[in-house]
């Protein structure tokens, strides 16, 4: 596929909005020289070009392979198959992949891109251990109508793996009255650990899941469990990512949004899709606030908005 024409898909992505609750997604196809195919969310893409020079910088984990200036901005580059174990070929790294993740911006270099494809986030599976050698660089699986598998990247991971972990800043404890109960659902293993850091230094009690169909099941079964208090004086707040196997986080704030019994519990998002389409399609659905990941000061003082009430 030529670049103008991956370009010109990718240009129309704020005009997809219209898959908020409709529990699908779309990803690109791409190629890392290997028979496996890989995708990325589309909505984390920004342009897709042959890869210009690269300025080698010093000390940096060996994936990172430089930087480069993209229209005024100085990004740096990584070249995938050097967090994935997979022996480099010749050729590898003529194409590159502008992301943003966060509001951060990074070039991804690969083999190649094949097409843009949509998909049910029911299809979207968490692999299983046997498949998640690279230490677990793949957040989830998919099938396409040829019986291929699509291995999608937990690119939160590899970002870590490049320039390591966010520091955690010392908060105040939340203050209120009683326990504070907080529900939050990612499929990050990075994510996760980080919101749990944020809520314990918040001194907050939490309950998690690792996708959306295992969130809903679970507060499901809270809700139903008999009890003269209703649910949102035991839980006071759920925080929800917005790309997850098996159901997404819009069509989880949708369910909680229209059922009753989770009345005046307030959602929040916590992603990595943080343009201003995004953020759209979470005030479509309902959520109460929106936070792009990974931001921890950010988060720990939306949360406490909410929490402090």
């Amino acid at each position: 596929m030529e670049f103008s024409e991956n370009n010109t898909l990718l240009a129309s992505i704020d005009a997809r909005t219209t898959l908020a609750g409709s529990n699908k997604m779309e990803i690109l196809l791409f190629s890392l020289g290997t028979c496996e195919t890989f995708g990325i969310n589309v909505f984390k893409i920004r342009e897709v070009t042959k890869t210009p020079p690269i300025t080698k910088t010093p000390n940096m984990h060996p994936g990172v392979v430089g930087i480069i200036s993209l229209r005024g901005n100085i990004i740096p580059v990584l070249n995938l198959i050097s967090f994935l174990n997979i022996e480099k070929k010749e050729g590898i790294g003529q194409t590159m992949m502008v992301t943003e993740y966060s509001r951060q911006t990074q070039g991804f270099l690969v083999d190649s891109v094949d097409r843009i494809i949509r998909v049910d986030w029911e299809r979207v599976k968490s692999p299983e251990t046997m498949l998640t050698g690279n230490e677990g660089l793949i957040t989830s699986v998919t099938e396409l109508d040829d019986g291929r598998l699509v291995s999608i990247l937990d690119v939160e991971q590899i970002l870590v793996q490049a320039f390591g972990e966010t520091d955690i800043p010392n908060v105040a404890p939340v203050q209120n009255e009683g326990e504070t109960t907080v529900f939050f659902v990612d499929d990050s293993m990075v994510a996760r650990k980080e919101i749990m850091q944020v809520l314990d230094k918040l001194g907050v009690k939490h309950y998690q899941a690792n996708n959306g169909r295992e969130a809903w099941d679970k507060l499901l079964a809270m809700a139903a469990q008999e009890t003269e208090i209703p649910l949102s004086e035991k839980l006071k707040l759920i925080l929800v990512d917005a790309e997850m196997p098996e159901m997404d986080g819009y069509v989880l704030t949708r369910n909680i949004k229209s059922d009753a019994r989770f009345s005046g519990i307030p959602v929040v998002m916590h992603s990595s899709l943080s343009s201003e389409a995004n953020r759209a399609m979470g005030k479509n659905v309902g959520v109460d606030d929106y936070v792009a990941k990974f931001n921890p000061t950010i988060l720990a003082e939306t949360m406490r908005q909410f929490l402090e009430r």
